[in-house]
């Protein structure tokens, strides 16, 4: 049975997206594709059909992550039952998870920085700050160590 992670993030354009092909990635360099389902969304509705931001693809080609074409989409109630770990990039986006399920009932909802050691962690917004290198970093680090967790959790 295949782990189902959910990244979100606000818009689903920067930090989530990163976060899905970073893993998606990560999953592939360690032969584990068949393992997991990894999918991104927003809170919000504002970037709704948006394809990624032209910040997070520069910053994957240059660190040599693939990525494909796609549009973001809204987190439902539904994805919280069908995805076994939703994950969040910031505070913000867990008030917004949370608005749109309602509790977290099954403990799926964290923080990605809350598997490095982080549990207030939170992964800046590149759309404000600018700075997709330091939101790399971050995504990178919470990603690994959630692929860490999850060979754990077996």
């Amino acid at each position: 049975m295949k782990q189902r992670i959910l990244f979100v993030c606000h818009g689903n354009i920067c930090r989530s997206t990163m976060a899905e092909f970073v893993m998606k990635y990560l999953v592939k360099q360690a032969g584990r594709e068949d393992e997991f389902e990894i999918a991104s969304a927003a809170t919000s509705r504002e970037e709704i059909g948006h394809d990624t931001h032209y910040g997070t693809k520069e910053k994957l080609r240059e660190k040599g992550v693939p990525f494909t074409k796609r549009r973001a989409v809204q987190m439902t109630k539904q994805d919280y039952h069908y995805y076994d770990l939703i994950v969040a990039m910031d505070k913000e986006n867990l008030w917004g998870i949370r608005r749109i399920i309602g509790e977290d009932r099954l403990g799926k909802v964290r923080l990605l920085l809350s598997y490095d050691g982080e549990p207030e962690g939170e992964v800046a917004d590149p759309w404000y700050t600018g700075d997709f290198e330091a939101t790399y970093v971050d995504v990178l680090r919470g990603c690994t160590k959630l692929l860490e967790w999850c060979k754990n959790e077996k």
